[in-house]
């Protein structure tokens, strides 16, 4: 619905003023109006500049029978070409100023709501304004052009800043879920190093736990077996194992020890260890030939099976990374 208090623009009102005396001119009439209507007020919103022109902006009246525009906007135009002689006017509250002659037509909103009019008066009977009436129609119509651009442009200006309104909040709500963002990463990074502090923890716990309760264990049960080389050397083996775990084993030699048998597993600990093949097959009560069997096997499984490098020196390379 279009807002009747739409301002009129300086430059509209100017544009009117020129058509209101132009028709005054070509009319020869003393007063050419553009009336605004905000019942129950009827106002005169340009008038002509001619000399004899009694109306000026701003000039108010009420809407009523005896108001030349009232029959204007009651019934679409208005013609009356001598007051003095038609009982209907001869009253009308123009003739205060003599003005006896009227030809006006209303001017509408898009919408069709009511604007005013535009109207020519004289104080007498004019034919050439009565010529001129589909003229006055026509400027009526330039007018009314005039008033649907200005409420298209208050459409556009209030969609405008609609959509601002609607970027704003947008804007705004990236702002905020970009702050919750950094908030939840703030959360994670701090969740995360809780997660690898309670890792650390548990790891500090367990050691703790294989130093206080089974490394002395250990040294107990070495001094038992001080006698016993093959009990001996599985306890180094033990021990070895355990280091193993304390140290917190990384996946390579992880990985590369799951493919082995139990017996390569030992094999390749007591090789580690810097036992000879005689050693070995002393130990685990096994023949030499046995060993070096399980040593061709790691061998193989380390890629080394066509190469010269020592089997030692590539189980302590792996060492080496994770120790």
């Amino acid at each position: 619905m279009v807002n009747t208090d739409t301002k009129i623009p300086k430059a509209t009102i100017k544009n009117w003023q020129r058509i209101v005396d132009v028709i005054a001119n070509i009319a020869n009439v003393p007063a050419s109006l553009v009336m605004r209507t905000r019942a129950p007020h009827h106002s005169v919103f340009v008038a002509s500049g001619t000399k004899d022109n009694p109306y000026q902006v701003g000039l108010e009246f009420t809407l009523n029978e005896k108001l030349y525009c009232y029959g204007v906007l009651k019934d679409g135009k208005l013609v009356v070409e001598d007051a003095n002689c038609d009982p209907n006017w001869a009253d009308n509250d123009d003739m205060e100023h003599g003005m006896s002659f009227y030809l006006g037509y209303p001017l509408h909103w898009p919408d069709g709501a009511v604007f005013g009019t535009i109207c020519v008066l004289d104080k007498r009977r004019n034919r050439k304004a009565l010529l001129f009436r589909d003229a006055l129609l026509e400027f009526a119509r330039v007018i009314e052009a005039d008033l649907k651009l200005l409420v298209e442009i208050e459409a556009r200006v209030r969609l405008e800043q609609q959509l601002q309104a609607t970027l704003d909040k947008l804007e705004l709500r990236v702002e905020e879920r970009t702050n919750e963002l950094k908030e939840a990463n703030t959360a994670l990074r701090i969740l995360l190093l809780n997660v690898e502090k309670a890792r650390d923890d548990y790891d500090a716990n367990i050691l703790r736990q294989i130093k206080s309760l089974v490394v002395p264990t250990l040294n107990k049960l070495r001094i038992q077996l001080n006698e016993d080389a093959t009990a001996s050397a599985y306890l180094h083996l033990l021990e070895e194992g355990l280091k193993s775990i304390t140290a917190s084993m990384p996946d390579q030699l992880t990985t590369f020890f799951d493919r082995l048998t139990p017996s390569e597993k030992d094999i390749a600990m007591m090789i580690m260890s810097g036992q000879t093949t005689k050693g070995i097959a002393r130990i685990m009560s096994r023949e030499p030939s046995t060993i070096e069997f399980h040593r061709n096997n790691i061998r193989k499984k380390l890629g080394l099976n066509k190469s010269g490098q020592n089997l030692r020196s590539k189980l302590l390379s792996i060492q080496k990374t994770w120790g």
